[in-house]
């Protein structure tokens, strides 16, 4: 399936819904599509719910489950709260966590199988350590229980271009053998951050540390499945399996060829991976 197999008119759904999190109210665009097992996804930092566009035009997944793919706050088609311009943009565990949860339950999703990518990977492994009891499980891509590193200061600097900067400098993350097409989306979704989410979304990612508690996760509650792509050096494969190791009855596949943005850089390539983690959340 690639960008010749959507059909003039998609099938996807998009609306608001305002929710409160971490003390503050926020209005979350979110788009969707199918039926079935909640599929919720995370966009990677900096980005939006439009990396998910050939997931939610997959009649295979769409038949199957109920996709939900949202844009954070200060993200894409969601606001910032009120009086944002007074603070600077960081990104918290908690407020991200709470951003979820209270998505989750606005649309009223019956628990849900979350998947995430890059700081959605990371996220992830922490839905399955604190509702293990109330989702099906968890599909992380490129998920590392920790991030340091990736927090520069010239990311958010008046000399500096912060769209152009964030996105090429992100471009370099996908994989060579990614088709030029799927790559260019992503620099073009990057490209229309907001100055300084970028800044804050890796801020998030340096202070994020899961190390001690993935033994926590009992996969017969919550099933846990890792992708991460051969040509990641943000999240490695090694940083990957170190994750994988310490979560018993953890599935994981090393994608070869692939990059870190794999759900736009090469769907078609990605899918072959994806379908089989699919199929073990849907099966009871």
């Amino acid at each position: 399936m690639g960008r010749t197999d959507v059909a003039k008119i998609e099938p996807i759904r998009g609306g608001y819904v305002n929710v409160q999190a971490d003390g503050e109210d926020f209005r979350i665009f979110y788009e969707e599509a199918g039926t079935g097992v909640p599929l919720i996804c995370l966009h990677t930092a900096c980005a939006d719910s439009r990396q998910y566009r050939y997931l939610l035009n997959d009649p295979e997944v769409t038949s199957r489950f109920r996709v939900v793919a949202f844009d954070m706050p200060y993200h894409g088609r969601s606001n910032p709260p009120e009086n944002w311009w007074l603070k600077k943009y960081q990104l918290t565990t908690k407020r991200y966590m709470a951003t979820i949860r209270a998505v989750w339950e606005a649309l009223d999703l019956d628990r849900p199988v979350i998947l995430g990518c890059s700081m959605g990977g990371c996220i992830v492994l922490k839905a399955a350590i604190d509702w293990q009891g109330d989702i099906r499980g968890v599909i992380g891509l490129e998920s590392a229980a920790n991030l340091p590193g990736r927090y520069q200061k010239f990311l958010h600097h008046p000399a500096v271009h912060g769209g152009e900067l964030v996105a090429t400098w992100t471009f370099g993350l996908n994989s060579p053998h990614s088709p030029e097409d799927g790559k260019r989306q992503n620099w073009w979704y990057y490209a229309q951050g907001g100055p300084g989410v970028y800044a804050g979304d890796a801020m998030f990612a340096a202070g994020f540390d899961v190390r001690e508690d993935l033994g926590t996760i009992d996969t017969k509650k919550c099933k846990v499945s890792l992708l991460t792509g051969e040509y990641d050096y943000s999240a490695t494969p090694e940083m990957t399996q170190f994750v994988a190791d310490r979560i018993p009855g953890c599935r994981y596949t090393l994608m070869p060829g692939m990059g870190h943005f794999p759900t736009i850089e090469d769907y078609p390539t990605f899918r072959k991976f994806l379908l089989p983690e699919l199929d073990f959340m849907h099966s009871t």
